[in-house]
């Protein structure tokens, strides 16, 4: 009797699944941005405009839009992983993909470190009798099992921690028209100011600060290749959550500045505080701050989940050493390499300060939304339009020349110290590039973009 082996059959490459929908990616967008992120900033920018932060939150709304409608351009024609990387990579090569990619980073990786220090900070005064770096610590860890997990389950997490900070939104805006009572309002002060900043530029000064509050809306394009009809819904899911988010954080400011108007605070730093007991005593200080650490948790849920796969799509391309980065857990589908890897780095928020952690953010995002404007220019309006396609020339042209001298005005805006840190960043990448690339005589590997359905 003879016995036939046969060749086991191979088992496919682990993809991303495609299991997100429009209303998960915007709830994704919010919680990375975090709702509550208004009051991070709020006393220092009251003081910056004399009391006109809702007039700079509308400024920076619109100058958001632009390049949020840019992303949304380039994820309808390549709907992949990778962000300004990708797109930056398919406009212009693997070598200027790289480079944004590189300078991407720094966003991406200080923002869930940041997050961790707040959370820290804000529970460590709840419960003295707890040193910070323990929650610091716990909270890196239930973090990085729910990414190891999968989206889904950071998409789940999303939604709860969105709809906890939107509960506490509505009893703000309830015990604050409460607190307001029947003596009169002034309700243009929040628009027009107290007089102490006039003018144009101190508005446009704070609108320059208010900028980090809208960095999210990016993220949601890393997670194309993990959405159903990313043609349809990213694109939709960008423009939403920016809009959503821009009108959110107006609102937030204006009825704070109803509730204390002026733009002069005890301390700056914590002038949300000092708002909440205006409106709500106590319990509403300490409803706050339970809302805003569970927001930051949300963030660096978001957050590390969007870096962890801008590493996985440059490890992918052989980009970054691609058996650390560019492999996929083949149980849970997700990097989980990356996703430990953006742990680690997180450790640094044990022992680096919250300002030095915040001037570095900026350097990077305007790196991003710098290239992805010029990507729409070179991919849509400089190249021969694609077959079927037309050249727009408001969409194509001016939207993202709007959106790119915005961006580069916004550049005035950054400190000596971050450009310094940033540019020196940026040099290491080259350096590094030039290594990958035996000195630039070649390019680095080619992108696999299979994935584009």
């Amino acid at each position: 009797m003879s016995h036939s082996t046969a060749s086991p059959t191979p088992l496919p490459d682990p993809r991303l699944r495609r299991v997100l929908t429009l209303p998960a990616l915007i709830f994704f967008g919010l919680v990375y941005m975090v709702p509550l992120t208004v009051f991070t900033t709020y006393g220092i920018v009251t003081q910056i405009t004399g009391g006109r932060t809702a007039g700079a939150y509308l400024i920076t709304l619109l100058a958001m839009l632009f390049t949020a409608v840019s992303y949304g351009i380039m994820v309808r024609r390549h709907p992949v992983a990778g962000s300004a990387y990708s797109y930056t990579h398919l406009a212009f090569g693997a070598n200027a993909g790289f480079l944004a990619g590189w300078s991407l980073l720094l966003d991406y990786l200080f923002i869930p470190m940041i997050n961790y220090l707040l959370i820290g900070l804000f529970l460590n005064i709840a419960f003295p009798a707890v040193p910070a770096y323990a929650f610091v610590l716990a909270s890196i860890a239930v973090v990085t099992l729910l990414n190891i997990g999968g989206i889904g389950s950071v998409a789940k997490t999303s939604n709860l921690i969105v709809g906890a900070q939107l509960v506490f939104i509505a009893v703000f805006v309830a015990l604050s028209w409460a607190s307001l009572g029947s003596a009169p309002v002034d309700y243009l002060g929040p628009l027009l100011g107290d007089g102490s900043q006039p003018g144009f530029a101190p508005l446009m000064a704070g609108a320059a600060i208010l900028c980090l509050s809208f960095l999210g809306f990016d993220a949601v394009s890393t997670l194309a290749e993990e959405t159903r009809d990313p043609r349809r819904d990213v694109p939709r899911a960008i423009v939403l959550t920016t809009l959503l988010a821009g009108a959110l954080f107006t609102a937030l400011a204006y009825l704070s500045q109803l509730v204390l108007p002026g733009s002069h605070f005890a301390n700056p730093d914590a002038a949300a505080n000092e708002v909440m007991v205006q409106a709500g005593g106590s319990f509403l200080a300490s409803f706050f701050t339970a809302a805003f650490v569970t927001g930051n948790l949300g963030s660096a849920l978001a957050s590390q989940a969007a870096v962890s796969r801008i590493l996985y799509s440059m490890g992918r391309d052989r980009l970054l050493p691609t058996r650390l980065f560019g492999t996929l857990s083949p149980r849970f589908g997700t990097p989980i390499n990356a996703t430990l890897a953006v742990s680690v780095v997180s450790l640094a928020a044990l022992f680096v300060d919250l300002g030095t952690l915040a001037s570095l953010i900026s350097f990077g995002a305007l790196v991003a939304f710098s290239a992805v404007n010029l990507a729409v220019l070179r991919t849509h309006l400089l190249s021969t339009p694609a077959p079927g396609q037309t050249r727009r020339w408001v969409l194509h042209g001016i939207v993202p020349l709007v959106g790119l001298g915005l961006t580069l005005w916004l550049w005035t805006s950054l400190s000596g110290l971050t450009l310094a840190i940033g540019v020196g960043w940026f040099l290491i990448g080259v350096v590094y590039l030039g290594m990958l690339t035996a000195g630039f005589r070649r390019t680095v590997a080619v992108a696999d973009f299979s994935e584009v359905g």
